[in-house]
């Protein structure tokens, strides 16, 4: 069975305050880097000992005061002790996941026969744009997991790398058993292209010379009845924003410079990044809102929905050499992250240039 976009329950999007495909992918990410940053990198970014993929250009080596940069292979000893931490970590993580989502969500709605649900309209296609992102930052969290357990390069980018579309496609898999959501194939290829954008880089350039990220900065709608909708669709805690809220989220792809332009005199950290985002949402492909019993219960169809276009500065964050492993957890999880910094904005037909933007 097929549901397109416009069968949706009385009103699929004010369901999303239950169910967001953003705080799904927000949950997983945040704990692959939780995981990654705090139990594995006690060792990891330590002085292990190693040595360097002979494959990978010697010149990032030549660095003789200094820690190399946490993007550079290292190749650790085969260790299995590590591999069953990291494989122990993975199975009763994630599960530990599925059971919490499972009883926090899906638990509230019937099951139902495999069914598949069209939500390519909604949400001026954000939350595809941050099932890229998860599986990609979830590839990279997973990659240096089995990297620091001893897997051979290929091994570790091809299960790390692999691990993020996996993750995320049981959880629509999940979907799909569920009467009041569905599988979605657009979810799904977007988890692919995340994970494939992982992978392709490593293999080709043994690096991510194109790093994707995430911003958010919390709006202030301004009106009583903006302010409530968004309550009811969002939350109103920070966190709930932060996972949940669209208008208020940014993607990016950030490119080194100094990775593509090796000679250039510019700092190695320095990226340029081109970033999307959307604003006006208050329901998935409409804003309206309806009870169940299918009567209009918000109705704010004057407000424009538009995507908006950025160009801005960035500062990639492993490309900082530092010899206190502390730190270099830090910049590894922060480098999931777009560095706050003056942007060009392209929307609505215009440019328009900010300051600053998170």
């Amino acid at each position: 069975m097929f549901l397109s976009a416009n069968k949706y329950p009385p009103d699929r999007a004010f369901l999303q305050k239950c169910h967001p495909d953003g705080s799904r992918a927000g949950i997983i990410v945040f704990l692959s880097l939780v995981f990654f940053g705090f139990i594995v990198p006690s060792k990891t970014f330590s002085q292990d000992t190693f040595k360097p993929d002979i494959s990978f250009n010697k010149s990032v080596f030549n660095f003789p005061n200094s820690t190399p940069a946490i993007d550079t292979f290292k190749i650790y000893p085969y260790n299995k002790k590590r591999v069953r931490l990291v494989t122990a970590a993975n199975v009763v993580g994630y599960g530990g996941t599925l059971i919490g989502l499972n009883a926090l969500w899906y638990a509230h709605y019937p099951r139902s026969s495999f069914h598949f649900f069209n939500d390519d309209a909604e949400w001026q296609q954000m939350d595809k744009v941050g099932h890229i992102y998860s599986a990609y930052t979830e590839s990279r969290a997973s990659m240096e997991a089995w990297r620091w357990a001893g897997l051979s390069r290929k091994k570790s980018i091809w299960i790390g790398g692999l691990s993020g579309v996996a993750y995320q496609s049981i959880i629509e898999i999940l979907d799909g058993f569920s009467s009041q959501y569905g599988f979605s194939p657009g979810d799904f290829t977007a988890n692919i292209i995340g994970s494939a954008s992982f992978i392709s880089q490593e293999l080709s350039w043994n690096e991510q010379k194109i790093k994707l990220k995430f911003s958010f900065h919390r709006k202030n709608y301004g009106e009583a009845d903006l302010d409530k909708r968004a309550d009811q669709l969002y939350g109103n805690s920070e966190i709930e924003r932060f996972i949940k809220d669209y208008n208020g989220q940014s993607y990016w792809a950030s490119v080194n410079i100094h990775s593509f332009f090796p000679e250039t005199k510019l700092p190695r950290w320095l990226g340029i990044s081109v970033g999307y985002g959307a604003e006006g949402m208050f329901g998935g492909v409409k804003n309206i809102g309806y009870d169940n019993e299918g009567n209009v219960i918000f109705d704010r169809t004057d407000i424009k929905r538009y995507r908006q276009w950025y160009l801005s500065p960035d500062v990639d964050f492993t490309k900082i050499r530092t010899n206190k492993k502390g730190i270099r957890v830090l910049l590894f999880v922060l480098n999931s992250f777009k560095f706050p910094a003056p942007t060009l904005e392209y929307s609505n037909g215009s440019f328009k240039t900010h300051w600053i933007v998170f």
